[in-house]
């Protein structure tokens, strides 16, 4: 959970206050308008992680979409840059993950949206795969790898890329 916490928290710090796009948080409580500290946030609602991100695509404004996890410690803005300049010629673009997931999803959800993660198994080496499956006659982008962090193996691996600023030391926290 403090992971979390601190992981989500670095992140809305890296990416949102870029003049280049809107951050919408999807959460799994309910919808707010946000404010000045915090971006708007969007109700995933409920299914498996297929069917929240489903749901976020169909009801975000018109225009490209792209979906970030928030534990992937080196995401940065310019990541977000080059996914939507690469959906002005792509259909799709992913992020690809060390562990055969993805890291960040992108659609251009013109002139559809497209259903993007029927059938997908989740959280295994065929992710990315699966997902591929669903996306017949499309353009696809792939963005440089990323390690997300799901066990703490990967946190492990990752904590040389978190720095003091996602991970405080243990005394910072009541």
């Amino acid at each position: 959970m403090r992971f979390a916490r601190h992981s989500t928290a670095a992140l809305l710090d890296r990416l949102t206050r870029d003049p280049r796009w809107q951050t919408v948080v999807a959460t799994t409580g309910g919808a707010h308008s946000g404010g000045r500290f915090w971006p708007r946030a969007l109700s995933q609602g409920g299914g498996d992680l297929g069917q929240r991100m489903q749901r976020c695509l169909e009801r975000l404004p018109p225009g490209p979409v792209v979906i970030v996890g928030t534990d992937i410690p080196r995401i940065r803005r310019a990541h977000i840059a080059r996914a939507l300049r690469e959906l002005g010629r792509h259909d799709v673009v992913f992020g690809p993950a060390a562990d055969g997931g993805y890291w960040l999803v992108g659609l251009r959800r013109r002139p559809r949206i497209r259903k993007l993660f029927e059938g997908v198994r989740w959280s295994r080496a065929e992710t990315l795969a699966d997902t591929l499956q669903n996306l017949h006659a499309c353009s696809v982008y792939f963005l440089p790898e990323l390690r997300d962090v799901d066990v703490a193996c990967d946190f492990a691996a990752s904590a040389g890329d978190l720095g003091r600023r996602v991970l405080p030391p243990p005394h910072a926290e009541a």
